[in-house]
């Protein structure tokens, strides 16, 4: 795959939690959050985004949320794991996309906010219609997804380096 071919990043927060006496990183879904996940699978099926590998955080809602969407989904991608998204920063998460194999044309990273919204807006040089100014007004519920999209290598994935072609809540 050529450093030409534009590639799209999905940057989806989990759904909606329940809180608990549980640690954090062990919070189920609550009820609103498994309603909302298969819709945010769905809607991601619908958009035409065909994912080849899914980047999840380890926390028990993540991996929840995504065990709902991806059964929407045609085909499962491949899926990892990965610890360094529970409570990343900025830096952390572009580090972890920097990391991206280059056969990979779309990646879905499935993680927790501020993070989630942090990196689409960091990334986001511009935006398809209002979907930039939507975002950073209503901010980043949970189940919401934003889709940016570069053309490069994974490896120089920066700040300004996409575009915001869309932004979903299930609100929509």
């Amino acid at each position: 795959m050529s450093v030409d071919t534009p590639r799209r990043i999905v940057l989806l927060r989990h759904a909606k939690a329940e809180w608990s006496q549980d640690s954090d990183h062990e919070r189920p879904l609550a009820e609103r959050g498994r309603k909302d996940a298969p819709v945010a699978g769905r809607k991601l099926v619908d958009s035409g985004i065909d994912l080849d590998l899914a980047l999840c955080s380890t926390a028990a809602r993540t991996r929840e949320t995504w065990k709902l969407a991806v059964h929407e989904m045609p085909h499962r991608p491949r899926t990892v794991y990965e610890e360094r998204l529970y409570e990343a920063s900025l830096g952390d998460l572009i580090a972890l996309i920097n990391e991206t194999p280059d056969d990979v044309r779309d990646l879905l990273v499935i993680g927790h906010n501020p993070g989630m919204h942090a990196v689409a807006d960091a990334l986001s040089d511009s935006a398809e219609g209002d979907a930039l100014a939507r975002m950073n007004r209503g901010g980043f519920p949970t189940a919401a997804f934003a889709v940016v999209e570069f053309t490069g290598s994974w490896k120089g994935v920066e700040h300004g380096v996409g575009k915001l072609v869309e932004y979903w809540t299930p609100n929509d």
